[in-house]
């Protein structure tokens, strides 16, 4: 439906308010009223940008095609609010592509001021030759700056978690080839102590109770309980005690690995009766070397345990070999951010997780996701300088999942936390940060997934809470 609108209509709106009459009736003579029922496509993303749109009545809707999905960006019905062709227009250039670039789609019924591409070049060329240009260079440098700085935010990420993890790994595989070495000289050390045994003339029956007694020692170290440092003190003072009384020598160097076995007094009686005085000390030397190759064999097995997880967790977490977008468990997101973060996180931070187990799997974009984790707990980190403890809560509330992430920081000051998830604003220091972690965050959030994400903040409490939909948001 097609109609008019006069120069009067015009100047209740807040884009024209401040022309001229003659400006006004220029814009009437060219412009209609069009008017098109809820549902309807206005125009499509990609397509000719024929027409600048200002609603004038109605509730609308933008979206963007973002890989096969389509995401809507902007709902709103504010009242002379524009869209179209805008930033196409900005430059009088054959050569600049003139088309959409969202889709917008009429909620409920709406009206739009219209007015064609070539009349509104014109308005803002002719009209405001210094707005526009003053315009064109604040667009198009917005535009590069985010797109550099956003790059480097995600490179230096990358870099960061990287680094962390060549660390991490660096560690169980160090650990690996010190206690390879070690195995080595253990097991060649027991090797010369059984030859010793045998040219001790140690007899058939007393061999073989020897290595009936061995065994259950290996068994009870690995069940020792862990001693305090105390408890292992006090029972090496023991244990040293008993080998210097039946003159064994190095007694301490054997009593630290007896004790770390779980051996007391009357395991050692009970060796020195198997085998005689005369070979006590061999006998107790190969024991100590049986105990620990087999110390060394799991701290190797450890080892390989933790560079295994480590894999696991950086495969988890860039969703290697995986679709973009698949139904996932949130909790597997969060446990691999938080192995991929281990360095950061350090020794003095307290990590709670407090998580509901009876959650559904959610649609999500899980590699996406795992940005916005890494983001908020960097920052949580951060917030607490190295010293305090982080929360990570999963819960449901009613159609949506809940993740909450907590730190004990100083919080954040009610006049900034209206503005923590705009572009470039940041409260870290100059060169610690650069502003669009969490903007980022929200437009995962938000316009990826249809979710909401905010904070609630107090001294030595702060929380970030993101809301994701536990089904495919409707498309409109």
């Amino acid at each position: 439906m097609t109609g008019t609108v006069t120069p009067a209509e015009l100047k209740t709106l807040f884009l024209f308010e401040a022309l001229t009459d003659d400006q006004l009736a220029w814009l009437a003579e060219r412009g209609t009223a069009q008017t098109y029922p809820a549902g309807a496509t206005v125009f499509a993303e990609g397509a000719p940008a024929e027409a600048f749109f200002v609603l004038l009545s109605g509730t609308l809707a933008l979206s963007r095609r973002v890989q096969q999905d389509e995401v809507e960006t902007i709902r709103t019905d504010q009242r002379g609010v524009y869209m179209g062709a805008t930033q196409a227009y900005l430059r009088d250039d054959p050569g600049v592509p003139r088309t959409y670039l969202a889709t917008m789609r009429a909620i409920s019924e709406c009206q739009f001021f219209v007015l064609p591409a070539a009349d509104f070049g014109t308005v803002v060329r002719e009209w405001f030759p210094m707005a526009m240009h003053l315009l064109e260079g604040l667009f198009f440098g917005m535009l590069r700056s985010h797109m550099v700085v956003s790059e480097r935010q995600r490179l230096a990420a990358l870099g960061s978690l990287t680094s962390g993890l060549m660390h991490e790994l660096n560690n169980p595989a160090a650990a690996t080839v010190r206690a390879t070495a070690a195995l080595r000289e253990r097991v060649a050390g027991m090797r010369h102590k059984l030859a010793m045994l045998a040219d001790g003339r140690i007899e058939a029956e007393q061999l073989r109770a020897l290595t009936h007694v061995v065994e259950p020692i290996i068994e009870r170290a690995a069940k020792a309980p862990e001693l305090t440092p105390v408890q292992a003190a006090d029972l090496e003072d023991e244990l040293t005690d008993w080998l210097d009384e039946h003159q064994v020598a190095a007694a301490w160097d054997l009593a630290p690995i007896f004790a770390a076995g779980g051996l007391d007094r009357a395991c050692l009686d009970e060796v020195a009766a198997t085998v005689g005085p005369e070979l006590l000390d061999q006998a107790l030397r190969w024991i100590g070397y049986a105990l620990e190759t087999e110390q060394l064999m799991t701290d190797i097995e450890d080892a390989g345990n933790r560079i295994s997880t480590l894999v696991a967790a950086a495969k988890q977490y860039s969703q290697a070999d995986r679709a973009s977008h698949q139904w996932i468990d949130v909790h597997d997101g969060l446990k691999s951010t938080l192995v991929m973060l281990t360095h950061k996180i350090g020794d003095e931070i307290r990590v709670v997780k407090d998580f509901d187990r009876a959650l559904p799997q959610i649609p999500a974009h899980p590699a996406e996701l795992n940005q916005v984790w890494t983001n908020l707990i960097d920052n949580a980190i951060y917030a607490m300088d190295g010293v305090g403890t982080l929360t990570i809560r999963t819960a449901r509330e009613g159609d949506r999942v809940l993740v909450d992430i907590g730190d004990t920081g100083p919080g954040i000051p009610a006049e900034l936390r209206q503005r923590v998830f705009e572009p470039f604003f940041t409260t870290k220091p100059v060169g610690a940060g650069t502003g669009i972690g969490l903007d980022i965050s929200y437009r995962i959030v938000v316009n990826r997934h249809g979710g909401d994400i905010g904070v609630i903040s107090k001294p030595g409490d702060t929380h970030f809470q993101v809301r994701l939909p536990i089904t495919e948001p409707a498309s409109v």
